[in-house]
């Protein structure tokens, strides 16, 4: 047993240090071959680390890779066009990048585990909503600008602009194109300021 000021301590301390190089390694294999081919073993390997390193702090795959989309996911900027409608084309472009990365080609896989496994979905979950707050601010200010009259259903004005995204990089294996986007931040910019959008 491990002693620590002359105290006895179950188990051995973490290894930040350790912990940082398996999360780079993951994220490295994540983006560079996709969620389905990742495996706990293979991070280990590549990471110079011991198999039991990787299960001691990640129970699965998908808690691994919750915590390395927590980590190296870059912020959604928020840069405050001024008008509603030049924030959410801003917002949906940054969608459209950060949908055009490889490693969504197996986010199908990922969200099927995650169903399974409510510590990892609790991340994912918190990491979405850090993401989503640029939109709830650009919605605040174009409230207080009076481009809209009443607050609309926000996590629905999400699904609005990132829902045709989604579908296109799942099912057609490719981004919208300039002229498509543009068309989504038009349409949804009109629910906006036309009506209330409530689902």
């Amino acid at each position: 047993m491990l002693r620590i000021g002359g105290l006895p301590v179950a188990g051995r301390p973490r290894d930040p240090d350790l912990e940082q190089r398996l999360l780079a390694t993951a994220w490295s294999l994540l983006t560079t071959n996709g969620y389905d081919a990742l495996t706990l073993t293979q991070v280990a390997a590549q990471a110079g680390a011991h198999r039991t390193d990787v299960y001691r702090r990640w129970r699965s795959k998908v808690r691994l890779v919750a915590d390395v989309l927590d980590t190296y996911l870059p912020p959604v900027p928020d840069p405050d066009s001024g008008t509603l409608l030049g924030d959410l084309r801003a917002f949906a472009q940054d969608l459209a990048g950060a949908w055009d990365e490889p490693w969504n080609d197996g986010l199908v896989g990922f969200l099927a585990d995650l169903r399974g496994d409510a510590e990892a979905e609790r991340t994912f979950r918190s990491l979405v909503a850090r993401r989503s707050q640029p939109l709830v601010d650009a919605i605040a200010r174009a409230v207080r600008r009076g481009e809209i009259v009443e607050v609309p259903e926000l996590p629905f004005v999400g699904n609005l602009l990132e829902g045709p995204l989604m579908h296109r990089r799942m099912f057609g294996g490719e981004p919208l194109t300039s002229a498509e986007l543009d068309v989504v931040t038009d349409s949804v910019h009109r629910l906006l300021t036309a009506a209330p959008v409530k689902p």
